[in-house]
């Protein structure tokens, strides 16, 4: 594998991204992005100081500004453990919106790819393999049911299956038809649908994969 290989991992909420893409990482040796946390972090601080969701260059301010870096497994926000307070849902709410916003989209995306340029990693998101890194070598778009995301997401948050799958819905919408970097798959990726699979076996399916695209 070269110095910097980075995995790309899309695929909309629920579809098992994080913990499949957590699991890789372990397993490679590589450093773990979830640059969903990071937008969500934005969100969070905007949430945080009352400033108005609407204020778009006040957003691309407070994307340019906020330190998001992860370690051992949480997210800090400008040094502060925010990990669980980003999962609320009223911060995913807030995040799908400031999430939209281009400016939002370029400062994030510079740093990701800041972070990228810094050595192996496995990066997982919305856009990473169309637009944050659109050269990388291996692509994977996870995928499932919109059944099956709603059950695991609902288990996630203890919450009524009926509004996960709602606000799923919703997510699903605003993501797909964002006018910046829209949720979408790219042409060179692997698609992956984890219905029916298990964190182990959509793990494994990722690594081989992996293994393929990097293999000589």
């Amino acid at each position: 594998m070269t110095e910097h290989t980075i995995v790309a991992i899309d695929g909309p909420g629920g579809s098992g991204k994080s913990t499949v893409a957590r699991a890789v990482a372990r397993r490679l040796g590589y450093t773990y992005i979830d640059t969903g946390a990071m937008y969500r972090s934005v969100a969070c601080w905007a949430l945080r100081a009352g400033i108005d969701l609407n204020d778009m260059h006040r957003m691309e301010q407070l994307a340019r500004e906020a330190h998001v870096t992860f370690l051992n497994g949480g997210v800090l926000l400008n040094g502060e453990d925010v990990t669980a307070e980003i999962r609320e849902p009223h911060v995913s709410e807030a995040a799908s919106k400031v999430a939209a916003y281009p400016g939002v989209r370029r400062a994030m995306r510079e740093e990701q790819r800041r972070i990228g340029a810094s050595g192996p990693a496995v990066m997982e998101g919305r856009d990473i393999g169309t637009v944050v890194f659109p050269d990388a070598r291996v692509k994977v778009f996870l995928d499932a049911s919109a059944e099956a995301r709603a059950q695991r997401r609902a288990v996630e948050l203890g919450a009524p299956v009926e509004q996960v799958a709602r606000d799923l819905a919703g997510r699903d919408t605003r993501d797909r038809t964002r006018a910046e970097a829209p949720l979408m798959q790219a042409p060179d990726a692997e698609y992956v649908d984890t219905s029916g699979l298990t964190p182990e076996q959509v793990e494994e399916a990722v690594l081989k994969i992996v293994r393929g695209r990097t293999s000589n």
